[in-house]
């Protein structure tokens, strides 16, 4: 017998300063069976880190992710259905990252493991043609400790300001801090 995706519930109030970007956000998260609390959890921040002020450009959206080796795990679609904002999380091949740049007008990647930078040094001079690729780096420890945050029915207070992430709980709270590896230079 097949094992099920865990359903989480996240209810999320962000507060973007940097972007001027505020919202509350209902989400509804299906965690596949190979994926860990600390991979959900980094789509969730990638979420809150590219959520737009409006729709007017498409929607962000969780897509199938590990289900469908074809699909981010995030992207943001027009209403003519081409991908404006492609983002993948952990560590992909350089092949995917162009064909992922070939179909999308924006690339984000957000690692968080603790072997990045050996992954990133594989790999950066390989996608040096890909102007309008982001790679983003999750510090391991910061990663983790917003793995603990995880809960089937989560409310999170997501506060953005000067690169700095704050994610808070009634409980308890991590900050985090996303290294650039990479930017865009279009």
């Amino acid at each position: 017998m097949a094992l099920k995706a865990t359903i989480y519930k996240a209810q999320l109030q962000i507060a973007d300063m940097d972007r001027h970007v505020y919202g509350d956000h209902a989400l509804t998260l299906a965690c596949h069976p190979s994926e860990t609390e600390e991979r959900l959890m980094i789509r969730v921040l990638a979420y809150a880190l590219n959520v737009t002020a409006d729709d007017l450009n498409g929607r962000l959206e969780f897509t199938k992710g590990l289900s469908d080796v074809d699909e981010p795990d995030l992207w943001q679609l027009d209403l003519t259905g081409e991908v404006q904002h492609w983002i993948d999380l952990g560590q992909p091949d350089d092949r995917r990252l162009l064909k992922a740049h070939g179909r999308a007008r924006r690339v984000s990647v957000y690692s968080f493991a603790s072997s990045t930078p050996v992954w990133w040094s594989g790999i950066e001079t390989k996608l040096t043609r890909a102007p309008r690729l982001a790679v983003w780096q999750i510090p391991a420890d910061q990663s983790q400790a917003l793995a603990a945050l995880a809960a089937r029915s989560m409310q999170l207070q997501i506060s953005i300001q000067d690169g700095s992430v704050y994610v808070s709980t009634t409980d308890a709270s991590v900050e985090i801090h996303p290294v650039a590896l990479k930017t865009p230079t279009d």
